[in-house]
C-alpha cells in the first residue's frame, strides 16, 4: 500500500523516518527544487519532540547538533531593567537545547533512502488514490497525509478551517557573525534566547549556530494589512531599520542599537493560527500533521508537535500495516487530545506576551511563586 506524504518539512520527514525504521515504504513530494531551494529559519527549542527523535532512531545524531547553551535565556523591560537571567551549566542534561532548524531538517533527510523525496512536485489536488501536481504530473497513493504547513493544500479534503490572523505582525532580522562584528552585542545578548517585553512590543534574540543573531520585532494588536500602513519601507533596508528604531520610542539605546548593526534581510511576517482544538471526522485515506493540522502561536511547540505527529503516526501505522484506517483513527484520537493542550498553552503564553504587563507576568511564568 503506498503513503504519500506532501511536504518535506519536520513532521513529514520524521513519518518516512520512523515509518523506514519499522520496514515500511513511503513517498515525500515536495514542492521545493532542494533541500537548499530556501532558507529553514533559525533556532528550535526541542524539548517534547526528542520522543519523535528516538522512536527515529536519531537522538545520538540529534544531541551532536543540538546546542545546550541556547537554553540560556535572558527577560527585560524597555528600559533595560533586567528581570531574568539563566545561564545553563556546561553539564546541564539537554532538556531543552536549541538546534538550527536546518540542521535538524538535514539530519531527518540524510537518514533517509536516497529517492525517498521527490523534489519539485508542487501537489495540486487528490482525488480517487491519484495525486494531482502542478507540473501535470501524476502519482498513485493509498494514503496521503499532508504535512504542508500552514496554507496547507491537502487541509481541505478534511476540513473547512483556515488560519486566521492574530493580530501579531513580525520583523525579522539578523546580525551576522556577531562575535567577530559586534562583541558587545553579542556579549549583551549572551548564548541563547535574549527577550524584551513590553508596551505591546517585543524583541527577540537568538544565538544561531551560525554565528548569527536573528532578531524578531513583534507588533501585537495590529491589522493584518499592517504592514502596508506602518511606513516601513521593505525595499529600502538602511531606511526600514531607521523606521523600526522611530517605532520603539522610549527603548533602551542598547535595544536600538541591535536593530542598528542589522544586515539588510528586513523580512515581514503576519502570524496566523488555525482554531484551537480543531478536529475533523476521521477519513479513510487521508490525514494531517504539524502545521497544517494544527498551526498554533510562534512560542516553541510547533517544531516539537509536528515531529510527534510524524512519529506517533509512523508508529499506528507500522502496528496496523494491514488497517490505514485504523491506524490513521488512533492516531488522530490522541494528536486531537495532544495538540490541543498544546495549542491552548501556546494562547495562554501568546496572551501574556500581549498584554500591558508582559514582562512582569512571563517572569511570572518562568519563575512561578
Amino acid at each position: 500500500m503506498t503513503i504519500a506524504i506532501v511536504g518535506a518539512g519536520l513532521g513529514g520527514l520524521a513519518l518516512a523516518r520512523v515509518l523506514h525504521v519499522n520496514g515500511i515504504d513511503a513517498v515525500v513530494y515536495e514542492r521545493e527544487s532542494s533541500r537548499e531551494a530556501r532558507g529553514q529559519g533559525g533556532m528550535l527549542d526541542i524539548h517534547s519532540g526528542q520522543r519523535a527523535l528516538r522512536e527515529a532512531g536519531l537522538i545520538d545524531q540529534f544531541h551532536t547538533i543540538a546546542r545546550g547553551e541556547g537554553q540560556d535565556m535572558r527577560l527585560l523591560q524597555p528600559d533595560g531593567t533586567l528581570l531574568l537571567q539563566e545561564d545553563t551549566p556546561d553539564d546541564a542534561p539537554l532538556d531543552r537545547p536549541e538546534v538550527d532548524r536546518a540542521d535538524l531538517r538535514n539530519l531527518l533527510l540524510d537518514s533517509l533512502p536516497e529517492d525517498t523525496v521527490r523534489w519539485g512536485r508542487a501537489f495540486e489536488s487528490a482525488d480517487h488514490g491519484l495525486l494531482h501536481f502542478t507540473d501535470g504530473s501524476t502519482a498513485t497513493y493509498d494514503l496521503l497525509v499532508g504535512a504542508d504547513g500552514a496554507q496547507s493544500r491537502v487541509r481541505p479534503l478534511l476540513t473547512d478551517a483556515r488560519p486566521a490572523h492574530i493580530g501579531q505582525n513580525v520583523v525579522e532580522l539578523g546580525i551576522p557573525d556577531i562575535d567577530r562584528t559586534h562583541p558587545d552585542l553579542a556579549a549583551m545578548v549572551g548564548r541563547g534566547s535574549y527577550w524584551v517585553l513590553g508596551n505591546g512590543l517585543s524583541l527577540a534574540a537568538q544565538r544561531n549556530g551560525d554565528g548569527r543573531v536573528r532578531i524578531g520585532l513583534s507588533f501585537y494588536h495590529t491589522a493584518e494589512n499592517w504592514f502596508a500602513t506602518s511606513g516601513i519601507p521593505f525595499d529600502d533596508p538602511a531606511a526600514a531599520r531607521a523606521r523600526l528604531i522611530d517605532l520603539l520610542p522610549g527603548w533602551d539605546a542598547r535595544f536600538t542599537a541591535l536593530i542598528a548593526a542589522c544586515d539588510d534581510a528586513v523580512v515581514p511576517r503576519s502570524i496566523s493560527t488555525l482554531p484551537v482544538g480543531l478536529t475533523w471526522p476521521s477519513t479513510p485515506g487521508v490525514t494531517l500533521l504539524g502545521d497544517a493540522a494544527h498551526l498554533m502561536p510562534p512560542v516553541g511547540e510547533g517544531a516539537n508537535m509536528a515531529l510527534l505527529d510524524g512519529a506517533l503516526l509512523g508508529l499506528a501505522l507500522a502496528a496496523h500495516p494491514d488497517d490505514f484506517p485504523a491506524a490513521v483513527e488512533e492516531y488522530e484520537r490522541e494528536m486531537f487530545e495532544r495538540t490541543s493542550a498544546a495549542a491552548r498553552m501556546s494562547a495562554d503564553v501568546q496572551d501574556l506576551l500581549t498584554s500591558p504587563d508582559a514582562a512582569q507576568k512571563m517572569l511570572a511564568f518562568f519563575q512561578p511563586g
